[in-house]
C-alpha cells in the first residue's frame, strides 16, 4: 500500500489547555498510526492538543465510538478487513449511531476501489485524501479544518440546546422548579454567546445564577465547577464583593476572564449571572450579552407575575379551606396537612410532580361544600342522626357544585376531590357509590389523607387517636374504605407522614 508523506511539522506556541482534541485513528496499518502521531505530536489548535485513539479495523473502531461521543475527526482507512470496510463504517456512524458531529477524513491508498467523485456523493463524509498526497503540512491544514469545522458545530449546538432549555421553561411555565429551568437556559446561552470551550456537551463553563430579593441571595442555576456546591460554598468574599457592586450600579461589568451579568425585573428581584473563564470580549460580544440580558429580564418579569399568580391562587384555595375548617371549629392546619399527605401518597403512587403538585392544591378545597351545611349539624358535638347524616352528605354535590363550572386545572381537580372524597373502595361509601378504579385517584389519595389527618387530631365529636390506633384503623379498612395501595405506601413510609403531622 501506499505511505504516507512527511515534510516539517507545524508547532502553535500558545498557552496550552488541559482539555483535548479527541481525533480517532483507523486503519490497519501500524505505520499509518505511527507517523501520523509523530507528525501531529506537537500539533496545537485552540489551545489544545491532540488525544489520538487507535482501531486497526472498522470492527474495532464502533465500540471506540460509543464510549466516545465527543470524538471531533476520524481519519479512516477504505480498506481494511475488506475492501468497503471504511466505508461500511461511514454509514454506521452517520445511520445507527446518528453522530452527525463527528467529521470524517477518508483516507485512501487505493483509490481505484473508492473513487472520488463517487465517494462524496454516496457517503456522508467530510473530506477525502489519497495518502500519497498527505504531506505534513496537508494533514496539518485538513485536520484545522475538521476541527474547527467541529467546534463551530459544537456551538451551535451549545446555543440550540439553551434556547431548547428557555423554550422548555416558558411552555412549562406553571411548574414549581420553572425558574430554575429557565435560569439554567439563561446561563447555557450566555455561556455560548460568549465562545467558551467547555467541559460538558451542554454547559460548557464555570458559572452561576443567583436572585436577589429582600431575603437575600438564592441560588437558581450552575454549571462546571460550580455544580455540586451551594450558595455558602460559591459565596467568597471577591464574589460577593463582585455581586454587591453590580447590585449596586445596575449595570453588567466584566472584570478580567469573568462575566457578571446583571438582570433587572419589575419586582423586587433581580437576578445575577456569574461566568468564569471568558476570554477577552469585544464590542460585539458585549453588544450581543447587552440585547440577550434586554430580552431575558423581559421574559424573568413574565416568569415572576406568573409565580405571583399561582401562589396568589394557592393561598386563596388555602383561606378558604381553612375557612371551612374553623366554621366547623376543626384544626385550621387540617387543609394544609391534607395537601402534603395528598403530595407524598401521589408522588408514591407513581404520578408526575406536576399532577402531585395540582392535586396539592386542589384538596385543600375538599370540603368546601360544608359551607352550605348548617351550624346545627356542622357543628353539633353528639352523633348525627339519619336524617342529619344525609344532610351532612349533601356537601359533596354542593362542593362539586360550587367548583365545577371552572376551567381551571386546579379547580376542576378540586371539584373531583370535592365529589368524589367520601366514596369507598368498596362502594359503600357517597355520594354515588362508587368502586374502586371507578373513583378518580385524586378522590381516593384525599380521601385517605383527609380520614389519617382527621383521626390524629381532636375534633369536637371526638378526641385525637394515638398514631398505632390510626395505623390500625388503615389496616382494618384496606380494601374496604381505602385504595389498598395508598394504605400499604403510608404504613411503609409511615415516619414521612409521621413527619408532616409532627408526631414523635
Amino acid at each position: 500500500m501506499a505511505k504516507l508523506q512527511f515534510a516539517k511539522k507545524q508547532n502553535d506556541n500558545n498557552t496550552l489547555s488541559t482539555q483535548t482534541w479527541k481525533v480517532l485513528i483507523c486503519d490497519d496499518e501500524k505505520e499509518v498510526h505511527i507517523i501520523t502521531k509523530a507528525v501531529l505530536s506537537d500539533f496545537v489548535f485552540k489551545n489544545k492538543k491532540i488525544e489520538f485513539l487507535s482501531a486497526y479495523s472498522a470492527e474495532e473502531a464502533i465500540p471506540i465510538l460509543k464510549e466516545n461521543n465527543d470524538i471531533a475527526m476520524i481519519l479512516l482507512d477504505v480498506v481494511m478487513e475488506n475492501d468497503m470496510a471504511g466505508l461500511n463504517l461511514v454509514k454506521i456512524i452517520r445511520d445507527e449511531l446518528k453522530n452527525k458531529m463527528i467529521r470524517i477524513v477518508l483516507r485512501t491508498g487505493q483509490p481505484g476501489y473508492a473513487p472520488e467523485k463517487e465517494v462524496i456523493q454516496k457517503y456522508d463524509i467530510n473530506d477525502y485524501k489519497e495518502k500519497t498526497e498527505l504531506t505534513d503540512i496537508k494533514l496539518y491544514t485538513t485536520v484545522i479544518s475538521a476541527l474547527r469545522s467541529y467546534k463551530d458545530l459544537r456551538a451551535i449546538e451549545r446555543s440550540k440546546k439553551g434556547l431548547e432549555q428557555v423554550i422548555k421553561s416558558t411552555r412549562n411555565i406553571y411548574e414549581k422548579n420553572s425558574l430554575k429551568l429557565f435560569a439554567s437556559g439563561v446561563l447555557t446561552q450566555i455561556v455560548s454567546i460568549l465562545k467558551l470551550n467547555g467541559h460538558s456537551f451542554l454547559l460548557t463553563a464555570d458559572g452561576f445564577s443567583i436572585e436577589k430579593d429582600n431575603n437575600g441571595l438564592k441560588l437558581l442555576a450552575t454549571t462546571g465547577k460550580y455544580e455540586t456546591k451551594k450558595l455558602e460554598e460559591i459565596l467568597t468574599q471577591e464574589v460577593k464583593d463582585n455581586v454587591s457592586s453590580v447590585i449596586e450600579k445596575k449595570e453588567s461589568m466584566y472584570l478580567n476572564d469573568t462575566y457578571i451579568g446583571y438582570i433587572p425585573s419589575d419586582t423586587n428581584k433581580q437576578n445575577i449571572i456569574y461566568i468564569n473563564g471568558c476570554n477577552k470580549l469585544n464590542e460585539l460580544d458585549k453588544n450581543l450579552i447587552s440585547i440577550f440580558s434586554t430580552n431575558v429580564s423581559s421574559a424573568f418579569n413574565k416568569l415572576y407575575l406568573n409565580k405571583e399568580i399561582i401562589e396568589t391562587q394557592k393561598e386563596l384555595i388555602e383561606t378558604l379551606g381553612e375557612t371551612v375548617e374553623r366554621r366547623s371549629k376543626e384544626a385550621s392546619q387540617h387543609v394544609k396537612r391534607v395537601a402534603n399527605i395528598s403530595y407524598e401518597l401521589a408522588i408514591r403512587i407513581g404520578l408526575s410532580k406536576k399532577e402531585a403538585t395540582l392535586i396539592r392544591n386542589a384538596s385543600p378545597m375538599h370540603d368546601v361544600g360544608k359551607i352550605g351545611i348548617p351550624d346545627a349539624i356542622l357543628l353539633k358535638e353528639s352523633s348525627l342522626n339519619k336524617e342529619e347524616y344525609e344532610h351532612m352528605k349533601k356537601h359533596a354535590q354542593i362542593g362539586r357544585d360550587i367548583l365545577a363550572h371552572s376551567q381551571r386545572k386546579v379547580l376542576k381537580a378540586a371539584s373531583i376531590i370535592a365529589y368524589e372524597h367520601h366514596e369507598k373502595w368498596d362502594g359503600s361509601g357517597y355520594p354515588n357509590s362508587l368502586k374502586k378504579e371507578e373513583i378518580h385517584i385524586y378522590g381516593r389519595i384525599t380521601a385517605i389523607a383527609d380520614v389519617f389527618d382527621a383521626l390524629l387530631h381532636k375534633r369536637c365529636y371526638k378526641e385525637a387517636w394515638h398514631i398505632d390506633d390510626v395505623i390500625n384503623y388503615l389496616k382494618d379498612e384496606r380494601a374496604k374504605h381505602f385504595d389498598p395501595q395508598l394504605v400499604d405506601i403510608i404504613i411503609e413510609n409511615i415516619e414521612v407522614f409521621k413527619e408532616i403531622e409532627n408526631i414523635e
